[in-house]
């Protein structure tokens, strides 16, 4: 089962049609089902709209899925219940640090510009913890996590470590404005949704291992888990045996990665211009390494013979050239 799973802040742009047509071939070449997930939860993002942009610019496209949509923003019910486990098993604490006090306490790590939580609220003792809530002062809701090693193994990336106390941190799931964080609502739609095929870009590897350790401690005692010493999840055993494909970025010509803001390159823009379909779908399943040069081609042409192996061997980060589209 794989899924489609944008976010309706502004009409689709490249690098959003390079990632739908990776899932849509990795689900539609194996004869699963594909699900359309409109990720809709930080609402003050949300554009009007969008959501339907989004799924004419699929439909368009030749990108179908399965099912009535699924909108995140309809799901709290969900999200309440998996925090209440957590925080049944003592692994919620409320954080009231400011962004600025983290920033200062706190090194970006890798040169990717995450940063570690210091775990400075986590380290409160009760009666402080609880005088601070009584005052009411502002504050989210941070999963602890352990000292351990979540692995897995990525289509295209191959094999996967990660120290979770020392390379994720202690993670908000819940912001000081009431909102659910991505890193658990995914988790839990995933899990509900019967979802075992994630195709999304490589800046998510991270975010992997930590959706796999909560993965391990909202799902009942009795689930198909898989524990090795030192290890909370080993590898892609249990839960169905997720299949993880990672892809590459897409930048612009200046080296920027693409975002929505810029107009330029998004659909709205391309089909205004007469782009056709086929052309957009030729040039993202060239950025995939799955035909050999830019060209018109229909989504059901690549079934035939589809493979990740040409982009498991070149798997640096592209760069969008507007001019082939046009």
């Amino acid at each position: 089962m794989g899924r489609l799973a944008p976010s309706p802040t502004g009409r689709m742009h490249i690098g959003n049609v390079y990632a739908a047509l990776a899932a849509w071939l990795s689900a539609r070449s194996a004869g699963g089902r594909l699900l359309l997930r409109i990720e809709d939860i930080d609402t003050p993002r949300v554009r009007p709209d969008a959501d339907r942009w989004i799924m004419d610019d699929l439909t368009w496209l030749g990108l179908d899925w399965d099912g009535e949509p699924v909108y995140q923003s309809q799901r709290g019910e969900s999200y309440d219940q998996a925090l209440a486990v957590l925080r049944e098993r003592g692994l919620l604490y409320p954080c009231f640090c400011s962004r600025a006090e983290i920033r200062a306490a706190s090194a970006p790590q890798e040169g990717d510009g995450y940063v570690i939580y210091p775990g400075t609220c986590s380290r409160l003792d009760d009666s402080e913890r609880e005088a601070r809530l009584i005052e009411g002062r502002r504050h989210l809701w941070r999963v602890r996590v352990p000292d351990a090693i979540v692995g897995f193994d990525d289509v295209i990336f191959g094999k996967r470590d990660y120290d979770l106390a020392r390379r994720i941190g202690d993670t908000v799931l819940r912001r000081s404005d009431g909102l659910y964080s991505y890193q658990l609502a995914v988790t839990v739609d995933d899990l509900a949704m019967g979802v075992n095929d994630v195709v999304r870009g490589r800046d998510l590897l991270r975010s992997t291992a930590l959706q796999l350790w909560i993965r391990s401690v909202v799902t009942p005692e009795d689930a198909d888990k898989t524990h090795n010493s030192g290890d909370i999840l080993r590898r892609n055993e249990g839960f169905g045996a997720v299949r993880f494909t990672h892809l590459p970025l897409i930048d612009d010509p200046h080296g920027r990665r693409l975002a929505k803001r810029d107009r330029a390159l998004d659909l709205g823009a391309l089909r205004e211009e007469g782009v056709s379909a086929e052309t957009i779908i030729g040039y993202c399943a060239w950025l995939l390494s799955l035909v050999p040069e830019p060209g018109p081609v229909a989504p059901t042409d690549l079934l035939e013979g589809f493979s990740w192996d040409a982009l498991r061997a070149d798997h640096a980060d592209r760069v969008c050239d507007p001019d082939l589209l046009r």
